[in-house]
């Protein structure tokens, strides 16, 4: 079977660190490189729970989306959560490597996987990474149009239910900023956090953004905005991306939960990885996904109790 430096060096082919945000730090966790790997485990998150179900797996490898060092931190003593799991890591023989933001704007990574997913055809990079040695286009999130407009609630619609198919179940569903009925063709999509990209997604004429964790403010200055040059534009007074004349509010947004629409990946890493594993070094490992839902929310109340 393969090392894991082997393991580690196809993973970094398939999602290369040059594709990591600047104040990202993916890749190799914890982990002996001279240790055979013979069973890897995926999973969104490297909480408490899913470390003791990698080790009771036999796993000696564990893949996730989420860091588990996010910020920095100065100590892995026994003091902390973090320090506990690297001492079962080591102690068990198992490696983490995370596939953060290079897995996201790598090809057939994280926002890849989404937009093929709900249907999005025509795609590009929403934020496109310029590399040479790439044989499709890569970067962050995508831009792509339905086959056809369909109504803002239906398209919601199917963003719930690929997500929750191919994702995670969550507790929080998703959330619609527009109105129900108009109708969406042209989507852009960022997995994770994604209100730091509001002008790249105007920028493209986008009608609707896919992504997560909004917050309040950020959207109502966006949803606002998006109204304010709608009108303008109905009054024949070019605003923002369409024609003179139409009132058509872009984008609106739907705000999905944040480890359930990252991990739709893992549908395409599960068969990517150890196919990869085989082709260099002639052995393909044991693979598993964890479906867990890691979601920290547990409950979601959205009506009084009868």
């Amino acid at each position: 079977m393969p090392n894991l430096k082997q393991v580690i060096d196809v993973l970094e082919t398939l999602y290369p660190l040059r594709y990591a945000e600047e104040w990202d730090e993916p890749g190799l966790i914890v982990g002996d490189l001279s240790h055979d790997v013979h069973r890897i485990v995926f999973a969104a998150d490297p909480t408490s729970a899913i470390i003791d179900k990698a080790i009771a797996a036999g796993a000696d490898l564990l893949i996730t989306h989420h860091p588990l060092f996010f910020r920095s931190v100065h100590e892995t003593s026994g003091l902390g959560f973090r320090g506990d799991i690297v001492r079962r890591l080591y102690q068990q023989g198992c490696g983490l490597w995370v596939g953060h933001t290079n897995a996201d704007a790598a090809y057939r990574g994280v926002g890849q996987a989404a937009a093929d997913y709900f249907g999005l055809i025509d795609q590009k990079p929403l934020v496109p990474i310029d590399d040479a040695n790439a044989s499709h286009p890569v970067g962050l999130g995508r831009v792509g149009r339905l086959p056809k407009p369909v109504a803002l609630k239906d398209f919601a619609q199917r963003v719930f239910d690929e997500v929750s198919d191919h994702g995670m179940t969550t507790a929080l569903g998703i959330q619609v900023c527009g109105d129900s009925d108009t109708f969406v063709q042209y989507v852009a999509i960022l997995p994770g956090s994604g209100d730091s990209l509001f002008n790249e997604v105007r920028a493209t004429g986008a009608d609707v953004y896919v992504t997560s964790d909004l917050r309040h403010h950020p959207v109502t200055d966006a949803i606002e905005q998006a109204r304010y040059e709608a009108r303008m534009r109905a009054q024949g007074i070019m605003l923002g991306h369409g024609m003179a004349g139409e009132g058509h509010v872009r984008p609106c947004f739907i705000n999905t939960p944040h480890a359930a629409i990252e991990s739709m990946w893992f549908n395409y890493a599960i068969d990517d990885v150890p196919a990869a594993i085989e082709q260099a070094t002639g052995a393909r490992p044991e693979v598993e996904w964890f479906h867990d839902t890691t979601d920290p929310w547990t409950l979601s109340i959205t009506a009084h109790r009868d």
